[in-house]
């Protein structure tokens, strides 16, 4: 094991931070990347057509249909199928590409597809259906190998708008209840995203509803109507979420990973943690290594 987690990050020599890579070049260029734990800064959509693999995301195993949509939020750490039996396309891009104003970053943040609340991120088609979200990576792949004007990246940004869009619709139809736009949403959302960059370093409620300027009575009824769960207990969640990947897929000590995720005495980490999963860290990585 490495002392952190491989960090995978788009290429920083591309003009535009989107990109359509066939599966089959992926698993033979990056094969000893892709079966190790990573995470990334940009977002997946796998287009799977005649395969079957178990691809698996933060421990938990996805098994995947043929003509299937897998979409994969960026910083989540995941690793493909040891066989690496994938066929299709994967789509990828990052908030630099797609969030160029304040409406395109609400609408990404707040997708039925990247902040899958059911825990359902596969959408399985038909064949005819799968086929139009591969012309739309073909137009995408085309248009990438067009000389550069002022409209490329418009046109890029539409094409995969009208990716997610069409991927929304699908959702719905296979039986996703909808959230309700509103306020209760918008301040999950900033409270989701405001704990995602401070978890280490601020742990109360009272803390995510200074930053929000809301009251902490009004974020615990919003994170309730929404997540149906109250705010300590979401931050509990993604505390114990990381700890769990520092576990298993780093050999930091338990000093060193308490620390990491801001408890500077390593006794009050180890109570932590038992007293929300009934297992010490050292038990946590010792079972699940031997699995």
């Amino acid at each position: 094991m490495a002392e952190e987690i491989k960090k995978l990050k788009f290429n920083r020599n591309a003009d535009l931070q989107i990109e359509v890579v066939p599966l089959q070049t992926l698993t033979t260029v990056s094969k000893g990347h892709l079966i190790t734990p990573h995470r990334t800064n940009f977002y997946h959509i796998f287009l799977f057509e005649n395969c079957q693999p178990t691809h698996i995301v933060d421990f938990e195993p996805i098994k995947i249909e043929p003509y299937s949509l897998l979409f994969i939020d960026k910083d989540r750490v995941h690793q493909f199928d040891q066989l690496l039996n994938y066929e299709g396309r994967i789509l990828i891009f990052t908030d630099d590409f797609f969030c160029t104003s304040e409406p395109d970053t609400r609408f990404l943040r707040s997708s039925i597809l990247f902040n899958d609340l059911a825990g359902k991120p596969t959408i399985k088609l038909s064949k005819t259906n799968f086929e139009r979200f591969v012309a739309i990576c073909e137009d995408i792949t085309e248009e990438l190998r067009l000389p550069t004007d002022n409209l490329k990246h418009i046109l890029l940004k539409n094409l995969l708008h009208n990716f997610l869009l069409l991927s929304e619709r699908e959702k719905r139809k296979q039986g996703y209840t909808e959230l309700k736009k509103g306020a209760d949403l918008d301040y999950t959302l900033l409270f989701r995203d405001s704990l995602e960059s401070n978890y280490t370093k601020l742990k109360s409620v009272n803390d995510y509803a200074k930053i929000i300027c809301i009251s902490e009575k009004r974020l615990g009824q919003a994170t309730a109507k929404v997540l149906g769960k109250p705010p300590k207990e979401i931050i509990t969640d993604r505390i114990l979420l990381e700890a769990k990947r520092l576990l298993v897929h780093t050999n930091l000590s338990i000093k060193e990973l308490g620390q990491e995720l801001g408890f500077e005495d390593p006794a009050y980490f180890v109570r932590y943690f038992k007293k929300n999963t009934e297992t010490t860290p050292v038990e946590f990585r010792e079972s699940y290594l031997k699995k």
